[in-house]
């Protein structure tokens, strides 16, 4: 019997969900419950993944020297990166000016996002639990990710007669984690119908107000992730990482569907995982510590929006931003996105940051609330591309040969 390969079985459950959530919104909640058993299973991987892949990644990079060049690497790249999305945001809602003008009554309650004020300070703090199992229950990611890459550091550290079988258990434990990743991910396509009929069926009445109201703020958004994802990226890949961007992405076909269909990041990070290392041909050591740490820090999209809302929010208020407060906007969106979650709407929440930083109401971020769903899709589909790409790029400069190379 012909099998579909797994990304045109998800492209076929997104192009068939759009109209079913559209012309038959009653029957919804008969398929909604594919789509919150697959975030759960893929929920359920993620810190045990994360764990396992991030020690296994430190124990296989092997001395302090490797690892530190490597994570400055990473860094240096999440950072590039970041910035360059941030500059094409700002370039792109200076020039279109998408809140000149803007309908000021077209607001909802943001109460539910509350007043989030997470400095530099705090982000650092939350990096370091106090109690290591606490953090794994509630998935604290900063907490994770540190906690791991300290202990892969000093299983190092042992003598051989412990350090061996501690690094075989693992080493063992990731190769679990990815045996059941590959069984979920067998499931995508359902889940994916699931999860994009009811985003269709709950917004298909407000789809004219939306389009009519808030265009220009959507198409510098989208304009800007586009640029982001087809030419800066590509150009990284193929400039600095010699890679072929084409090939690249069509080895991340299936995770980048299923990013945008999602909007979580993390729970896209074990197909994200899998297709970087068999289809493009990342080394295990290199993608076990480079993805996960970007599914929790490298947010290019989540950045170039929040530039972009946060200076939409001003110039709907009338509030002209000096280059200095713009430059503020640009840091603190590079910093925002580092500490944003990698769930659906974890931007939106956010942008209060940033309005706090430049004095701007928080009640703007009524203003976008209705197209953010959409946006978020289309950014997680750029974080997560953004973390492929850097995943395919520090292999190149550690020496490897891939399969997506320039021929």
């Amino acid at each position: 019997m012909f099998k579909l390969k797994i990304h045109w079985q998800i492209l076929i459950a997104l192009i068939l969900s759009v109209p079913f959530g559209f012309f038959f919104p009653q029957y919804v909640d008969y398929v909604s419950w594919l789509g919150d058993l697959f975030l759960r299973a893929l929920k359920m991987i993620i810190v045990p993944l994360i764990l396992t892949s991030i020690v296994s990644g430190v124990t296989n990079i092997g001395d302090a020297q490797n690892l530190g060049k490597l994570g400055l690497k990473t860094i240096l790249y999440y950072l590039s990166t970041s910035l360059a999305a941030i500059l094409v945001g700002l370039t792109l809602v200076n020039l279109l000016q998408p809140g000149v003008g803007a309908d000021l009554n077209f607001n909802k309650n943001v109460e539910e996002f509350g007043l989030v004020s997470d400095t530099l300070g705090n982000v650092l703090l939350r990096m370091i639990p106090a109690n290591i199992f606490e953090a794994l229950v509630s998935a604290d990611m900063l907490a994770i990710i540190f906690f791991s890459i300290l202990l892969g550091f000093f299983i190092t550290k042992i003598a051989d007669e412990y350090k061996t079988p501690l690094i075989n258990l693992f080493n063992s434990g990731f190769e679990v984690m990815m045996k059941l990743t590959s069984f979920i991910i067998k499931f995508t396509p359902l889940g994916i119908f699931g999860i994009v009929a009811v985003v269709v069926a709950e917004n298909r009445d407000s789809l004219p107000e939306i389009a009519g109201r808030l265009s220009v703020y959507m198409a510098a958004v989208l304009l800007g992730l586009i640029f982001h994802a087809f030419i800066t990226l590509p150009l990284f890949l193929r400039i600095v990482g010699k890679v072929n961007p084409l090939a690249h992405f069509k080895a991340m076909t299936a995770p980048l569907l299923t990013a945008f269909s999602t909007s979580s990041s993390s729970a896209t990070l074990p197909l994200t995982l899998e297709a970087v290392e068999h289809y493009s041909g990342v080394s295990n050591k290199i993608t076990s510590f480079v993805l996960p740490l970007g599914a929790t820090v490298n947010m290019d999209g989540t950045a170039l929006y929040e530039c972009v809302a946060a200076m939409f929010i001003a110039q709907a208020y009338g509030i002209e931003l000096s280059f200095i407060q713009q430059a503020v906007v640009v840091f603190t969106a590079l910093l925002a996105s580092i500490g944003a979650a990698g769930i659906p709407m974890a931007g939106l929440v956010m942008i209060t940051v940033i309005l706090s930083a430049v004095g701007l109401p928080l009640e703007g971020v009524g203003l976008i609330l209705a197209v953010d769903r959409i946006l978020d899709m289309c950014r997680t589909t750029v974080n997560v591309w953004s973390d492929s790409c850097g995943a395919a790029i520090i292999a190149k400069t550690e020496g490897e040969q891939l399969l997506v190379d320039i021929k």
